[in-house]
């Protein structure tokens, strides 16, 4: 365990980026965290560099990603149909099948070195799920886990259960990478392409259809202040902001 632990976050919103500059930003900062931490393993307790954290949030354009163990049968579009609705389609290196990311959409990748924290992926996976579970009560949806599926789901056990928030994530010495996708105005016509996550008997859904409104700019704005207001309550933390690179 750290014993220079530090709870210091560094916030940066980065817009709307491609998938790809994105991912490959979240492994250059992970990257950076994990050569903190072999170094400190050749010094002394008392000399160790104290490794920073990270948390991004994003909008993408139309983009399809199939994790480490996900199928590729669950992607139902192929290269002709991806031209024609303006997606692309990315495998990786995260845990979860596939999923939609794009325009409406706040995507959320915390980079944190976990023993700044605690060690351990289950409740980091069940504290991600209790900032959006959080966020999403702000606006009368009560935000529920399914047990075995990952995300934040409304109508647990009931035929109708639907999934608001998709999640996946991989760890390497205790930094995370990757993270959750909150459906906010999102064209929810680009799940019709995939089996999403691989769960064929789930529906998905939006805050959009939900509230059965678009929510404005000002609104998507406010979410994201939610939703960095209730990760640094879950996670403890401390945000501090970074300007967009």
């Amino acid at each position: 365990m750290n014993t220079h632990q530090n709870k210091i976050v560094e916030f940066e919103d980065l817009g709307t980026r491609e998938y790809q500059s994105s991912w490959d930003y979240q492994e250059s900062l992970m990257k950076n965290i994990i050569d903190l931490k072999i170094k400190n393993r050749d010094l002394p307790e008392e000399d160790h560099i104290i490794t920073p954290n990270h948390f991004l949030l994003v909008e993408h354009p139309h983009v399809y990603t199939l994790g480490k163990s996900g199928h590729e049968e669950n992607m139902l579009a192929g290269i002709d149909k991806l031209k024609e609705i303006d997606a692309t389609f990315v495998k990786v290196n995260r845990g979860g099948d596939i999923t939609y990311h794009g325009y409406g959409q706040i995507v959320g990748y915390p980079i944190l070195d976990l023993e700044n924290f605690f060690t351990d992926i289950h409740k980091y996976m069940r504290n991600l799920e209790e900032v959006i579970i959080r966020t999403i009560a702000e606006f009368g949806l009560k935000g529920e886990r399914s047990e075995g599926e990952t995300g934040v789901w409304l109508d647990v056990g009931k035929p109708y259960a639907r999934k608001i928030c998709a999640m996946g994530v991989k760890a390497s010495r205790w930094v995370t990478l990757h993270g959750f996708a909150l459906n906010v105005n999102t064209d929810m016509r680009y799940f019709e392409y995939i089996i999403p996550c691989g769960i064929k008997d789930k529906q998905v859904t939006s805050l959009k259809r939900e509230l059965e409104r678009e929510l404005s700019a000002e609104e998507m704005e406010s979410i994201k202040t939610k939703i960095k207001k209730h990760f640094t309550d879950v996670f403890e933390a401390e945000l501090t902001d970074k300007k967009a690179i």
